[in-house]
């Protein structure tokens, strides 16, 4: 009995083995794959989730940094499962022929998931380009510089500012005296309506 009972606890731990053996490997979430493309951009390839898994692609290279997003369910392949190390390195590896990691991929590709059906690849929702941090202050010191140079120029096109005639002031005194006796002695002396002239007069006469 105590036999039977022991061979039994051997096959139930074989088979707890085996379960093991069979299990999916998994990739911890976060992982990077580093590689660099055919024209030298440095690229990083961080995967993460489980069943419906997410790759982001982030280079730097010629002046400007892009990046691009994958989603897809690559558990659906069994070779995935068995080894998705492998599966991601072949995808780096082909990544590394292309010019540009992003521009030429609208689906992540591996050799050992060509026959897994359509959703299990892993295919592009989002891209975007960035220019680079150094570029952008250079890009920013030539607006400021033609900005200045295009105040300078306006300011040499306005030129020196036009001369106005002089006018002599009135002189107060004996003039101004003689016009407001002249003006009294118009009222005094001569009609109304002829008030001007006769001051006119009589101012031009007593100098």
């Amino acid at each position: 009995m105590k036999s039977v009972a022991l061979l039994f606890l051997v096959v139930i731990c074989g088979m707890g083995g085996l379960g093991q053996k069979l299990k999916p490997k998994k990739r911890s979430n976060g992982e990077e794959i580093n590689f660099r493309t055919k024209t030298k951009d440095i690229c990083t390839m961080t995967m993460s989730g489980d069943e419906d898994m997410k790759a982001r692609i982030e280079c730097k290279g010629q002046g400007k940094s892009y990046w691009c997003e994958y989603t897809g369910k690559p558990l659906l392949c069994r070779p995935f499962r068995n080894n998705p190390k492998m599966y991601w390195n072949q995808i780096a590896m082909e990544l590394r022929k292309l010019p540009n990691a992003c521009e030429s991929t609208q689906v992540l590709k591996a050799t050992m998931c060509q026959k897994a059906p359509t959703d299990a690849l892993m295919k592009q929702v989002a891209a975007g380009v960035e220019p680079d941090l150094a570029d952008r202050d250079k890009s920013s010191q030539k607006t400021s510089a033609s900005m200045r140079g295009a105040g300078k120029s306006s300011v040499k096109k306005i030129g020196k500012p036009a001369m106005l005639p002089l006018i002599k002031p009135t002189q107060h005194g004996q003039g101004s005296e003689n016009e407001t006796e002249a003006m009294k002695l118009a009222r005094q002396h001569c009609w109304e309506s002829l008030h001007e002239f006769c001051s006119y007069i009589i101012a031009f006469f007593r100098g």
